[in-house]
Order: structure tokens, then C-alpha cells, then sequence
């Protein structure tokens, strides 16, 4: 399989570390959708980051459909998503916060980049602003009733998604955010960060270091 797509996106990071930890061989091309437009659209038409080219050459994307995609393999090495009904609702309701947190900081980050300064939409920043921030006052809140599990053997996918967005925001949209109001989160993102899944996929516009 190959993903396509900047680490600097926290959809392309997520699939590139969770991809590992399910033991799930691939490759990677950083290419990004503004700069390399024309190279992307080359193997996705729709320029949409992540894409995945499957191994018969079939292209999916949406990081949401690529995983569910990676958890149905058969030779996967373990599950990230639990299986009982009451586990999988608290996995879910953590990766949709994780989720929300990294497209309202992605709107964020487009409005400043891609949106003339003087054209900028105040009252639509305070708006995303705030959503962020709702989003990781609830993670923050979710995250503290959880034991922190963060090895390669144990983290799941809700504990993944919450490090990979908060690590995204810090990298982005700091001024955003009072990291200091979000002890939990911290802590998480440092220990995730340590792990060699994480390290062989850094944040940034490298290529996935494949060991």
C-alpha cells in the first residue's frame, strides 16, 4: 500500500502511525496538495489528503474510512478499536473530539494562510476558535477518567487520534490554545511522542521513515 500525503496533516500522520502499530506494511510519498497539485491529482483526482493506493490499486481516502479499511485486514497485528458496546461508544466519542479539534485548527490555519489578511473574517475565527477549544475542554475531560496507556503494545486509537490532533494544534495554532489548562493532554502527547511509531512519522513535511 501506498500513503500519499504530508505528515504535517494530522489525518495523513494519524493512518501513518496507526498503520504501524497494526503491523500493516507501506509506503510513503509526501506530497502535498497545494505545492504538488499536479503530481497528486496524478494519483487521486480529487487531490484529497490521505489517499491510500491499495495494493490492487484501488485509491481510497478520508483518514475515517482509510482506518476502518486497515482495521478489516486479516493479517493486521491487533486491533486499535475495542469490540464491546460500551468501550467502543467512550473510543468514539474520543476520536470525534480528536477529530473536531483538527478541523476547526485546520480552518484556523487556512484562514490565516490562504485568506488575504485584510480579508480575514473575525467574526468566523472567534466562532472556529472557540470550537477548538470546547473540543479539547472535553478531551481533557474524557482523557482524565481514562488510564494513561501509552506503549506500542496498548495505545488504542481514541488515545492515538487525541495526541496526533493536540500535537497538530501545538505545532499550529499554539496561540490558540493554553496548553497549560490541558495537563492531561500534554502528558499524553509526550509520551506518544516518544513512541517509534510516532518518531518514524514526525510532524513536518519529511517522508515516513520505514525501519
Amino acid at each position: 500500500m501506498q500513503l500519499i500525503g504530508m505528515l504535517d496533516s494530522p489525518y495523513v500522520r494519524r493512518v501513518a502511525i496507526s498503520l504501524q502499530l497494526l503491523g500493516l506494511p507501506f509506503s510513503h510519498q509526501s506530497i502535498s496538495v497545494f505545492r504538488g497539485f499536479d503530481q497528486f491529482r496524478e494519483i487521486n483526482p480529487l487531490v484529497k489528503a490521505p489517499s491510500l493506493v491499495c495494493d490492487d490499486g484501488v485509491v481510497l481516502m478520508d483518514s475515517i474510512l482509510i482506518l476502518e479499511y486497515a482495521e478489516a485486514q486479516p493479517h493486521k497485528r491487533r486491533s486499535l478499536v475495542p469490540t464491546d458496546l460500551a468501550s467502543l461508544q467512550q473510543s468514539l466519542r474520543i476520536i470525534g473530539l480528536a477529530m473536531t479539534a483538527c478541523e476547526k485548527s485546520v480552518q484556523i490555519v487556512y484562514e490565516h494562510n490562504l485568506r488575504p489578511a485584510e480579508k480575514l473574517h473575525q467574526p468566523w475565527l472567534t466562532r472556529i476558535s472557540g470550537q477548538v477549544q470546547s473540543a479539547y475542554d472535553a478531551l481533557e475531560h474524557e482523557l482524565a477518567k481514562r488510564p494513561l496507556q501509552v506503549s506500542s503494545n496498548s495505545i488504542d486509537q481514541a488515545t492515538l487520534s487525541a495526541a496526533v490532533a493536540w500535537q497538530f494544534s501545538m505545532q499550529t495554532i499554539p496561540e490558540v490554545i493554553d496548553a497549560a489548562a490541558y495537563p492531561t493532554l500534554a502528558a499524553l502527547s509526550q509520551a506518544a511522542e516518544a513512541l517509534p511509531e510516532f518518531i518514524a512519522a514526525p510532524y513536518g513535511d519529511s517522508t515516513y521513515r520505514q525501519s
